[in-house]
């Protein structure tokens, strides 16, 4: 299957103006990078500091940024947009949707779907999926194969899980929202009380609320909340292995990598990023626009936007191992210059 360079742009049109530069029906068979795109695909240019490989670049068309378009035209056909990322990124979703076929709604006769559940219109159930009493499906849902969704449960309009997904009881999920395999929405919060050497377990009451445009990578566990619900707002962009313990709250359109973890009842602003494997203590709050780089501990809360880095650099090990031996005797040391500077002012005083 192809698409012509025209459709592509009057696709995009009415998301997107766009200038087409070339031969309007060239057709494209592929997307692909700027290295390995061939005369018959389609890629694009995000970042100037990858300019050098546009002229090398065998694309049949780049999408590029006004500032390269001289040099893209010097080459052949181009598509100039203010934002040549996120025109790319509509661009992958045209193209899935007139690539990727959908089967019809329709759903497996191994499904067991409780009498007391709501199934709008155009919902898919996968073969051994179970749907509980009280579970309400929104129009269009499409819930694959092993799914399990918990009594009193919600899933939105549009909205797909993939296989092995569980919504545990009285989680909702909002609409156009994308669940990959394996997660889990709604697991009880880790919470304990001790007493007399044991661990008595806090029953957790409250539920996961998910808003609209979601996306949950897989293998991804969000727990439920002790008395008061998880919520993850609207836009939230979850990858694979990441941890969200009970009460968090993550504000609209904050995005984390792979197996961060963040412990319970923090609560995380709007429009933040947290990197791969970082961690975000309990009871802290992250303010608006903070980034949290990879592997990062945050210890306190972050009240300010910015960007944050909280980790040691890596080295070779000796010379590790002799940097963390001195670090913990700052504090003696902190004290010994303190009292240095002490004697050295008085010192000064008498002459």
């Amino acid at each position: 299957m192809t698409l012509r360079l025209a459709d592509i742009v009057q696709s995009l049109a009415p998301t997107v103006q766009a200038e087409l530069v070339g031969n309007p029906d060239v057709q494209i068979e592929r997307l692909s990078t700027l290295d390995a795109a061939g005369p018959h695909d389609l890629s694009f240019l995000s970042h100037p500091k990858y300019l050098a490989k546009l002229a090398q670049s065998a694309a049949a068309c780049v999408v590029v940024a006004p500032a390269a378009r001289e040099a893209a035209v010097s080459r052949g056909a181009c598509i100039v947009v203010d934002d040549p990322y996120h025109y790319f990124a509509l661009i992958t979703q045209l193209w899935k949707r007139r690539h990727v076929l959908q089967a019809a709604p329709h759903i497996h006769p191994s499904a067991f779907i409780d009498p007391a559940a709501t199934l709008a219109p155009g919902v898919s159930v996968g073969a051994f999926a179970c749907i509980s009493a009280g579970a309400v499906i929104g129009p269009g849902a499409r819930i694959a194969e092993h799914c399990v969704i918990g009594r009193d449960a919600h899933v939105g309009a549009e909205s797909r899980l993939s296989a092995r997904v569980t919504v545990a009881d009285g989680c909702y999920i909002g609409e156009r929202c994308i669940v990959h395999p394996g997660a889990v929405i709604g697991a009880d919060g880790f919470g304990f009380a001790p007493h007399q050497g044991q661990w008595i377990k806090i029953e957790q009451l409250g539920a996961v609320k998910i808003g609209n445009d979601v996306e949950i990578g897989a293998n991804t566990c969000i727990d439920r909340g002790a008395l008061q619900d998880t919520v993850l707002e609207d836009g939230v962009k979850l990858d694979n292995l990441v941890q969200i313990g009970h009460n968090v709250r993550i504000g609209k359109h904050t995005a984390m990598a792979g197996c961060a973890g963040v412990a319970g009842s923090a609560s995380i602003g709007a429009h933040c990023t947290v990197g791969g494997g970082a961690i975000v203590l309990g009871h802290l709050s992250l303010a608006d626009h903070v980034h949290i780089s990879a592997a990062s501990v945050v210890t306190r809360s972050i009240l300010k936007p910015g960007h944050y880095t909280g980790l040691f650099p890596i080295d070779d090990n000796t010379a590790w191992e002799k940097n963390a031996a001195t670090l913990k005797q700052l504090h003696v040391l902190r004290e010994r210059l303190k009292q240095a500077e002490k004697s050295l002012s008085n010192i000064q005083e008498k002459l």
